[in-house]
């Protein structure tokens, strides 16, 4: 019986054990200097790789990690696992309802932050082919569309984190960013599966160039039609009848890889079926925050680190990197997302600041880009040169894009929070039940307060609720509003005896609920009273002894005393 013999299984565990550790503790070691835990992971592939381990010691990197034979075999069946649960969580990140409530806005900066990157990516790759060191074997038209797809992508998942870090996330900017990044993810990833079904025309495997396509386009249709019904209506059941989270996280996985496995069949990438299916999950108004948490930990946790550990594996910086190009790359691929982006944003409506923050919101490629750089080496498409500059174009937009969008919104003047509350927007006993009961409370107040109208309050939170979820988990929710004709911001701050779901990714009930309303042209503002929050309400204890004052004179007696007072300037 052929097979992975036991030297080959030791050699196979030893090498899957080092880059698990080595990614997690590089990962961690790029969070604390507040950059995607990716770039950590990376260089634990490139430090056990050959640009160092095979340097210092050829014939231990070759050892431990052979090109070929049954150990080498093992674990790329297991970086090909990984990278397909990986985009299975990146589709769940999508959210269709996002790009339907913002279409306008997202359809002007989708398009214009994908086409300028594509038109600049597509003329380089076809008139300086030999300079981007195509591949001999490749068609110059796929080529250069494939240079085009990868300049216009954006990195969902890298592109929230950001927005999350500088709690723009539930701004009108970054929802708008948000929205978009959905869009181009989608777009480009049909954009590539084109590519992928030329190829596979071209080695004369798989189905016919218009074949593919024809059943790609009908599998995409299907699964965000009837494919998203059926998870709807499926999830209840399943949550109903299971073990929690087993059922679900099940369901999620088996289905994914079924996915991944019709659309490699199909001759796609079986990354295209999962991150449709993902879509579709994460679509479903069933799949609560906190699932949805539980599936994305188990995958980012453990697969990701393992995928990313993998492909720096297979750079090697010194033999392989090409100044020239990476300049041209990086010079060329932020540019165009920054001046598409701000361009169509501004079409859009948006001022000259927050148009040029979206465009720099979307100049992050991240994950996207490298996943992209991977199957196109495999494929032929690229040589190791500009894959190593993709990738370095991966790390460095993820690295600049948050610095750029605080650096262009400006830093606001040092403020807290509750500098904006008062004794008349506090309640220290909600009677609400739910979550737009507590809402309207807190709209009578802040409509009270500053003169407004509290239906159009109520009104304009709830939309924004139904769009996103406030709850921030930790015991705290924080819906908000953007107001014209508010001149300055008003915060409503209402206590829950017994909690209130608002969706929370810990599932946790919300027992402080803050309602923000914040001026539509003060964005800088807006960021400094999030950041405000967000900080003062880090502490678990602080926010459960909030939760215990019962007038406004406890509350801010406990904001005082525990130091929550000091204010904080925003970067």
């Amino acid at each position: 019986m052929n097979g992975l013999s036991a030297h080959d299984i030791s050699r196979l565990l030893l090498a899957i054990a080092l880059l698990l550790a080595l990614a997690h503790v590089l990962g961690e070691l790029a969070r604390r200097f507040r950059q995607p835990a990716i770039i950590g992971e990376l260089a634990a592939g490139i430090v056990l790789g050959p640009t160092v381990f095979g340097r210092l010691w050829p014939a231990g990197m070759a050892a431990l990690f052979p090109s070929t034979g049954p150990v080498a075999v093992s674990l790329q069946a297991l970086t090909t696992l990984a990278i397909t649960l990986f985009l299975m969580v990146a589709g769940m990140e999508v959210d269709l309802s996002t790009i339907w409530r913002r279409k306008k806005a997202a359809l002007w900066v989708a398009t214009g932050g994908m086409l300028v990157p594509f038109v600049c990516g597509f003329v380089l790759a076809w008139r300086h082919r030999e300079f981007l060191g195509a591949s001999a074997d490749a068609p110059r038209f796929v080529f250069a569309l494939f240079v085009a797809t990868a300049l216009a992508i954006s990195a969902l998942p890298v592109v929230a984190k950001i927005l999350m870090d500088l709690q723009l996330f539930r701004s009108d900017v970054g929802m708008t960013i948000i929205a978009a990044a959905v869009l181009a993810d989608l777009v480009g990833w049909l954009v590539f599966a084109f590519i992928l079904a030329l190829l596979e025309q071209r080695s004369g495997a798989g189905l016919g160039v218009g074949q593919t396509v024809a059943v790609t386009l009908a599998f995409v249709l299907l699964m965000l039609t009837a494919g998203r019904l059926l998870v709807d209506r499926t999830l209840p059941w399943i949550q109903a009848h299971t073990t929690w989270p087993s059922g679900v996280l099940g369901l999620a996985l088996a289905t994914g890889i079924l996915c991944a496995a019709f659309t490699e069949w199909i001759g796609v990438h079986a990354i295209f079926g999962a991150f449709l299916w993902g879509v579709a999950l994460g679509d479903s108004r069933h799949l609560r925050a906190r699932t949805r948490t539980v599936i994305e930990q188990f995958t980012s946790f453990i697969f990701a680190p393992l995928f990313f550990a993998a492909v720096g594996l297979r750079l090697d910086l010194l033999a392989y990197f090409d100044p020239a190009m990476v300049l041209v790359l990086l010079s060329l691929g932020i540019a165009a997302k920054v001046i598409g982006g701000g361009l169509a944003a501004k079409a859009a409506g948006f001022a000259t600041r927050e148009s040029v923050a979206i465009g720099c919101g979307l100049s992050a490629r991240g994950a996207m880009e490298i996943i992209l750089g991977v199957l196109a080496l495999e494929a032929g498409v690229i040589g190791e040169r500009l894959f190593v500059a993709l990738v370095l174009l991966a790390i460095v937009s993820s690295m600049t894009s948050g610095s750029l969008m605080q650096w262009v919104l400006g830093r606001p003047r040092v403020i807290h929070f509750a500098a904006y509350l008062s004794a008349k927007t506090f309640t220290a006993s909600l009677q609400a039940n739910d979550r737009r009961g507590a809402l309207a409370e807190l709209a009578a107040l802040a409509a009270a307060a500053g003169g407004l109208d509290a239906n159009a309050i109520l009104d304009a939170a709830w939309s924004r609720e139904q769009l996103v979820s406030s709850g921030l988990g930790g015991g705290v929710a924080l819906p908000q509003v953007r107001l014209e004709r508010l001149r300055q911001p008003i915060v409503a701050l209402g206590i829950s005896r017994e909690g209130l779901d608002f969706d929370a990714p810990d599932g946790r009930p919300a027992r402080l609920i803050i309602l923000l309303l914040t001026p539509s042209d003060q964005t800088p503002l807006q960021l400094g009273l999030l950041s405000s929050i967000a900080r003062t309400f880090r502490d678990p204890q602080l926010v459960e002894r909030a939760s215990e004052c019962t007038n406004w004179t406890q509350f801010l007696a406990l904001l005082r005393t525990s130091g929550a007072l000091e204010p904080v300037a925003q970067a």
